[in-house]
């Protein structure tokens, strides 16, 4: 269920003034690459907002990392069909709202999808489909009903032996909407955080103008076919333009639908516009998941909610309230 984001560029406008300008820095975080960008009166005081973020971002990869055996994830996952573990309030209800996500995608969006047997192979080694039998057995023990919560005690229990969690289709959101929010305490009027092309901003250009972001043609990565203004939300792009296989004629994407154990089909990418980066990563995997018509349905009913869908033919297909510029 881990997804690859199509890249989308920030577009900065001109006129800015020299005591209030953007400053960015880009580092790998969470295995991924990360722009910071803030707007500051200098570059020494840019710099010291920028390692404020940097070190949240840190922070937040400790706690939710499931490759770090000394993290709290791990140890929800060692114990799994063995005893519960108590975990910290902050991991407690992301956990929490990944299974509310659950719910509201029927289970399209499901964490648990890190106990998947990876059976699909998208590197080009894979030369014919994985039997029925085979997919069927891969999700055997994926399935958020059976993680079990005790908010009182704080602690989360994976009934079946062998589950796993993993937050790689929500956790750069929330690493990203937390940097955002510790840098608006700290005084930072406006800034972009760039999580691998999960785009999450605040306030406006130094100019008065929004941000801008164009987003990629996944027909021709080297293309936008739009431009939107962002203003304090974020938008995150889901799409399989490189991951994906043909067999008997179809497109199986990288993105694996949790509840059969089959890659999703029928669209290239999905742009999920959203006021926190945290729903619109996860929501952009469930759009995929979903496929089009239900995808769009589901966004339909969410306020302050809108996506983007190219299916495989190209066409572009949008929710109710969007307004698109085209390049």
């Amino acid at each position: 269920m881990m997804r690859v984001p199509l890249p989308i560029l920030l577009i900065f406008l001109t006129g800015f003034s020299l005591a209030n300008q953007p400053y960015k820095r880009t580092l790998k975080l969470m295995g991924s690459r990360f722009e910071i960008t803030v707007v500051a009166n200098s570059e020494t005081e840019a710099t010291q907002f920028i390692d404020v973020a940097v070190n949240e971002i840190t922070r937040i990869e400790k706690l939710i990392s499931s490759w770090d055996p000394n993290s709290e994830t791990s140890a929800v996952n060692a114990a799994a069909g063995k005893n519960p573990v108590k975990v910290s309030p902050e991991l407690f209800k992301l956990i929490q709202r990944a299974i509310s996500i659950s719910k509201l995608t029927d289970g399209a969006f499901d964490i648990t999808y890190a106990s998947m047997d990876r059976i699909w192979k998208f590197d080009g080694s894979m030369k014919e489909m994985p039997s029925e039998e085979t997919i069927k057995a891969s999700v055997e023990k994926v399935g958020y009903q059976n993680i079990v919560l005790d908010e009182a005690s704080s602690t989360v229990f994976l009934k079946k032996e062998g589950m796993k969690i993993g937050f790689g289709a929500i956790g750069k959101g929330y690493a990203a909407d937390k940097a955002k929010e510790l840098l608006i305490s700290k005084g930072v009027v406006a800034g972009i955080i760039n999580a691998s092309g999960d785009m999450n901003t605040w306030g406006k250009q130094p100019n008065g103008k929004d941000w801008m972001v164009a987003i990629t043609n996944p027909m021709n990565k080297n293309k936008a076919f739009a431009l939107l203004p962002i203003e304090h939300g974020a938008v995150v792009t889901s799409g399989d333009y490189e991951k994906y296989v043909n067999f008997n004629g179809k497109r199986y994407a990288h993105i694996i639908d949790p509840r059969t154990g089959y890659p999703a089909t029928g669209i290239i990418s999905a742009t999920v516009f959203a006021p926190k980066a945290e729903l619109a990563d996860a929501l952009a995997t469930s759009v995929f998941v979903l496929g089009i018509d239900a995808g769009i349905d589901r966004i339909n009913q969410l306020p302050h909610i809108e996506c983007i869908i190219v299916d495989d033919q190209g066409k572009i297909h949008q929710s109710e309230n969007i307004k698109i510029e085209t390049e």
